[in-house]
C-alpha cells in the first residue's frame, strides 16, 4: 500500500465486491491505494435504504434500522480523495462520518472507521419516505436495481432527483 497516512472506510453498497462501483476499489487496490480487510458489520443499527436510481444510502440515525453488513478497507489519502469524488461529498450527496464496525466471524473487537452516509440535508427525510423500513445488506437483488450515472436519463441530477423523491406526496 502507498506510504503515508491511511484511513479505514466501511463500504456497504455499490463499492462492495460484485457491485456497480467496485471497479474503483479494484483500481485503488491495484494502485496500492487500498487493502481489503474483510467483511464487517456495524456495531449499532443504522437505516440502510435504497433511493432513486437504486442508490443505497446509510443514514446517520444510530439505533434505527439494522446492523448493516459491508466491507472494510484501509485506504490511502490519495484513494480517499477518489472515493470522496465518487460519493459526491463536495456537492452534498454523501458525507463521510465516523462509525464503529466489527468482524462477526472473529469476534466483537470494535473498529473505528468512517462510512459514506446520506447527506444530512435529506437523510432523515429519505428514511421517513421509505416508511422507516430498511435493509441489513445491499445484496445482489438491490445491486441489479442500481443505475450508473452515465445510464441515468438526460437532465437527471442527484439533487433534483433526491429532492423530488423525498418531497413526493408532501
Amino acid at each position: 500500500m502507498a506510504e503515508g497516512k491511511q484511513a479505514l472506510v466501511f463500504t456497504y453498497g455499490t463499492l462492495k465486491q460484485g457491485h456497480g462501483n467496485h471497479y474503483l476499489m479494484q483500481d485503488l487496490i491495484c494502485q496500492k491505494d487500498a487493502v481489503f480487510l474483510g467483511a464487517h458489520v456495524t456495531h449499532q443499527p443504522h437505516p440502510l435504504v435504497i433511493g432513486p436510481h437504486g442508490i443505497p444510502y446509510l443514514i446517520n440515525l444510530p439505533g434505527h434500522g439494522h446492523r448493516v453488513k459491508g466491507e472494510l478497507y484501509s485506504v490511502s489519502i490519495r484513494g480517499l480523495v477518489r472515493l470522496d469524488e465518487l460519493e459526491g461529498t463536495s456537492i452534498g450527496h454523501y458525507e463521510r462520518l465516523p462509525i464503529q464496525v466489527f468482524d462477526e466471524e472473529k469476534g466483537g473487537v470494535l473498529v473505528a472507521t468512517e462510512a459514506y452516509f446520506a447527506h444530512r440535508s435529506f437523510g432523515e427525510r429519505l428514511w421517513e419516505r421509505k416508511g422507516k423500513v430498511g435493509l441489513n445488506e445491499f445484496g445482489e437483488k438491490e445491486g441489479k436495481e442500481y443505475v450508473r450515472k452515465e445510464y441515468r436519463p438526460d437532465g437527471s441530477g442527484f439533487l433534483h432527483d433526491i429532492t423530488s423523491f423525498v418531497t413526493l406526496g408532501e
